[in-house]
């Protein structure tokens, strides 16, 4: 039996090789008029590279991972480190390689014609075999594959194509990206077939100021290029001409030879429309490849975005202007088919970025999607695109490894190539955590030279030197940059460049603390201009508890509420039995696996929001128009008077005609009532009109000014009622199944632990302190009950007052914390309630999740929610439900019957069914089991989020620091 040369070349061990047969990159779409070969294909699955194909065919689903149906390659999810421990370019013995097979039948029609199989992505190496002959090789998982077949299929009979992907290979130690490890044709194949003669390339150059070239490369199939053929286009029905001077130029210094023609098409659109992210306008632009006759050989349709990118100084212009960046990290991801997205998931990721005020998206870390290119560019969203470069494990061995130097080049170029069309695309990136070396220059010099029109950037070389990155970065970007450092930097006189952090505010878990200070800092510190917070998605594949697999492409239905599906659950590294994994790492997104918005999102919109609002002089709102370029014209407000006593007043709001900058004084829409309650205005602004991505009516920002301070209540004692407690001191009450004790415990959230707080909090015993009772009290109907609260460390002092008042039982609180607990999670009162009361009404922040570090989006108001839609499903149980800002709140029943608390000055609560030993000691929600009561938090301080999983802690004023904390609050029954 003859050996397949393919596998005798080994291609999956030779970083040299970066592909065989694959034709050149380029931006010509051939997606429309395609024959498309989507569906099921015989597969089966080798344990390696070089094992013997058998005759047991199973079938897969293109495009699609084999690690989600059901083979017994199971995805494996790591972060920084491989997962295997072999050196590049070597990899393991055992490679999941998986064999790819479906006959096709070639129309008649296409005899004579030129026909191209096109693999929308492997990974991570592709051998292409048809009717057992070898035609190409592909590396580089996340680009589309190109191979001309017209020799080797017949036109009119039926052909087997074979595509052969290696899951493991030397290209694998550059894609060491922080995702699961996957395997499988994840993008759609087609076949499509072209005259001949036809476009190779067009590059399209669209400019602010209307001038539009459009160059173009001709071949053809047979080599050299038949005399006579021209270009010729029109954009929006605008005639281009062609450059005479650029052809007289060619052909005066013969720079084209016989087989590859070049051509310029120019023209200027007056008064043109520019493109930028709030003012998405697109021009159609057709290009047209003609024969010596006239006759159309090929056709390029393109959408044209006419804007300028520049850096000037220390900042980073849109058409003249400093944008900031406000910028999410994305991932191709879906839970039930992994890297495989559909144009309905991408334009729906778009569309929730969107409205919650995200203007960028870097596309980490590696080139996404083409489609999302094009929904980019017609909703407004400013791209970073990033090439498939992370080599994490390995960063410094492959930076300067002269092996690895056509890899980087090739990928950059390639993803340039593919994408350089797209006006939405403002800045290229050489990849991500790869250390810093002469392939990144290589790769960047090929850059510079082929599109001047951008800038580039590259964390490796910019976290080197912020103010001198070298040729590889034009921008600062750092990852996680304490926001002092970057404040410092911009003041220090040495700043050269825009800082953009790549990545900052680490989203997992419970996090994204200090999201609002950070902006604040952005937006008074020229030369900051934003970042890119890291991630869109929690990655959590949908797994059947039953079996432990992963649900499969048709899964079992997506609540969209953040819960998985009853008999499953979000699964996370290990959980499909690999030993090497980082856990839940994977799960650090702003939405969750079926893209419901985290808390942090409702936090983002605010920071963004199109429309601020100021108090004047106590007479007035002043009214600023926060985006660059776009009037106020889209938008439609209505104004909100929350008042304590339990009113909201609602009227319309006429917005002022503002432009960009702008600032308008108007009169308070409503008269404060003279009872001297505290008073909060909002204004509810929201689209005026049908766009793209939000149908009219929907909200897009709540900014919220305060009017007047609540004054300062004190409880009349009642002494006729007095107020029983236990033996040990514990308030008896009939709506409470455990009495208020004191809390300096939450489950920990992934910044927590990550962050090392957990463990020193159990160090401390924090987790499980022991309750002494030190004294009961009576003086007359107030009761003084002093207990002491031991850890392992240190004694916590606690005096509780209880006195009876007309509303109900006063509770006066007190806690010394010893030095020794100098960053505690809380300090606060936990109790219990019995089953029913299942509605909580309060006044404060909210209506979604807030805490002292993450509130800026939650406005002050009068907000109702059911309890069990309280509590945020964080794919690891953690803390979570918390409300900052409360004055008071009441639990009731179908009855309204239930008790009700109001507190000494707005507190941190929060009312979960659970306690934080349920939260701590679960993995996983499926493992959660709901009290039919009530769990009810109130704290005299809580600790911020932060973000320290991966990034910088939470701020010193969001700490809790040891010593005396007081609050107090009342109990009543409803």
């Amino acid at each position: 039996m003859t050996r397949d040369p393919l596998i005798a070349l080994r291609p999956w061990e030779s970083p040299e090789v970066t592909s065989w047969g694959r034709l050149p990159m380029c931006a010509v779409d051939r997606r429309s008029g395609a024959m498309p070969l989507d569906g099921r294909w015989r597969f089966q699955l080798l344990p390696a590279p070089d094992s013997p194909v058998t005759g047991d065919w199973a079938s897969q689903h293109v495009p699609g991972a084999w690690t989600l149906q059901d083979t017994w390659d199971l995805p494996q999810y790591t972060n920084v480190r491989m997962p295997f421990d072999t050196f590049p370019p070597a990899v393991p013995a055992a490679d999941p390689t998986g064999v790819y097979e479906r006959d096709v039948r070639i129309p008649a029609a296409w005899a004579g014609r030129r026909i191209v199989l096109q693999v929308g992505a492997a990974e991570s190496v592709l051998l292409v075999h048809v009717d057992g002959r070898p035609v190409g090789v592909s590396k580089d998982s996340h680009l589309a594959a190109e191979f001309d077949l017209s020799g080797v299929l017949r036109p009119g009979e039926r052909s087997t194509l074979r595509l052969t992907v290696v899951k493991w290979s030397d290209a694998t130690h550059l894609e060491d990206q922080d995702q699961w490890w996957h395997g499988g044709i994840t993008r759609s194949v087609l076949l499509y077939t072209t005259d001949p003669l036809h476009l190779a390339d067009v590059t399209v150059r669209a400019r602010r100021s209307g001038e539009l070239r459009v160059d173009c490369r001709v071949r053809h199939a047979a080599g050299a290029l038949p005399e006579g053929w021209y270009i010729s286009g029109e954009v929006d029905g605008r005639t281009l001409t062609q450059d005479e001077d650029f052809d007289r130029a060619n052909a005066e210094d013969e720079r084209v030879s016989a087989f590859l023609g070049e051509a310029r098409l120019l023209t200027t659109v007056p008064e043109v429309r520019t493109w930028t992210a709030e003012t998405p306008e697109l021009y159609e632009l057709t290009v047209r490849l003609h024969r010596a006759d006239g006759t159309v050989a090929d056709t390029s349709h393109h959408r044209v975005g006419f804007r300028d990118v520049e850096i000037v100084g220390r900042d980073l212009l849109v058409n003249g202007e400093r944008v900031f960046i406000r910028g999410v990290n994305r991932h191709d991801f879906h839970p039930l088919t992994g890297r495989t997205v559909t144009y309905d998931d991408m334009r729906a990721d778009l569309v929730v970025l969107k409205r919650f005020g995200f203007n960028a998206i870097r596309t980490a870390h590696y080139p996404n999607d083409p489609v999302l290119y094009d929904l980019a560019d017609e909703l407004g969203l400013y791209v970073v695109d990033e090439a498939d470069i992370e080599s994490h494990d390995h960063a410094h061995e492959i930076a300067d490894d002269p092996r690895y130097l056509n890899a980087f080049v090739d990928r950059v170029s390639r993803m340039v190539l593919r994408d350089k069309n797209h006006p939405s695309i403002i800045v290229w990136s050489l990849g991500n955590e790869s250390d810093y070396g002469a392939n990144h220059d290589a790769a960047a010099g090929w850059l510079r030279r082929h599109d001047p029109t951008r800038p580039l950037q590259y964390e490796g070389a910019a976290k080197l030197d912020w103010a001198d990155p070298g040729l590889a970065s034009d921008i600062a970007c750092p990852m996680y940059a304490p926001i002092e450092d970057c404040v410092a930097h911009a003041l220090s006189g040495k700043q050269t460049k825009p800082l953009i952090q790549c990545e900052y505010s680490h989203a997992m878990g419970n996090s994204n603390g200090t999201l609002a200070d950070h902006w604040a800092a952005i937006e008074a510190t020229p030369g900051l201009q934003g970042g890119f917070i890291w991630e869109f998605w929690d990655h959590g594949i949908l797994q059947r508890v039953s079996d432990g697999r992963p649900a499969g492409r048709a899964g079992a239905g997506l609540h969209g509420n953040g819960v998985a599906a009853p008999g499953h659950r979000w699964a996370y590294g290990g959980d499909f039995g690999e030993t090497v994994h980082d856990g839940a790492f994977i799960a650090d997104g702003v939405v969750l696996p079926d893209r419901t918005p985290k808390p942090v999102m409702y936090e983002h919109r605010e920071i963004a929001a199109p429309l601020r609002v100021e108090c004047y002089k106590h007479e007035g709102i002043v009214l600023r128009n926060h985006q660059h370029f776009r009037g106020l014209d889209w938008l439609t407000g209505r104004w909100e008077l929350a008042l304590a006593d339990g009113r909201t007043l609602s009227a319309p709001a006429v917005l002022p005609d503002l432009r960009p900058g702008e600032t308008a004084a108007v009169p308070l829409p409503f008269e404060l009532p003279r009872d001297g309650g505290e008073a909060w205005l909002t204004l509810r602004v929201s689209t005026a009109e049908d766009l793209p991505w939000a149908p009219p009516g929907t909200e897009v920002c709540a900014p919220q000014v305060r009017l007047r301070l609540a004054p300062r209540t004190v409880a009349e004692p009642a002494a006729d009622r007095p107020v029983q407690v236990d033996a040990e001191g514990l308030l008896v009450h009939p709506l409470l199944i455990a009495a208020p004790t004191l809390s300096l415990w939450r489950a920990p959230t992934d910044n927590d632990e990550l962050g090392g707080l957990a463990p020193r909090w159990r160090a401390w015993g924090l987790d499980a302190l022991v309750r002494k009772v030190v004294s009961v009290q009576r003086d007359a109907s107030r009761v003084t009950v002093l207990a002491e609260y031991a850890g392992t460390v240190g004694v916590v002092r606690h005096r509780q007052v209880f006195t009876p008042v007309e509303s109900g039982i006063l509770v006066d609180e007190q806690a010394e914390l010893p030095e020794e607990f100098d960053d505690v999670a809380r300090v606060g009162s936990v109790f219990e309630t019995v089953a029913g009361l299942d509605l909580l009404e309060w006044f404060g922040q909210g209506p979604w999740e807030s805490y002292p570090d993450r509130s800026a989006g939650a406005p002050v108001g009068h907000h109702r929610v059911p309890v069990d839609e309280l509590f945020t499903p964080y794919l690891r149980p953690q803390e979570s439900g918390g409300r900052h800002g409360v004055r008071h709140f009441t639990l009731s029943g179908p009855d309204a019957t239930g008790l009700g608390v109001v507190l000494d000055e707005p507190r941190q609560v929060s009312v979960t069914r659970y306690r934080a030993e349920d939260l701590t000691g679960a993995a996983h929600h499926d493992e959660l089991k709901p009290r039919s009561g009530c769990v009810v938090h109130i704290d005299a301080a809580h600790r911020g989020l932060g973000t320290a999983s991966c990034g910088p802690d939470t701020s010193s004023p969001y700490l809790v620091p040891p010593g005396v904390h007081r609050w107090s609050w009342t109990l009543r029954s409803l």
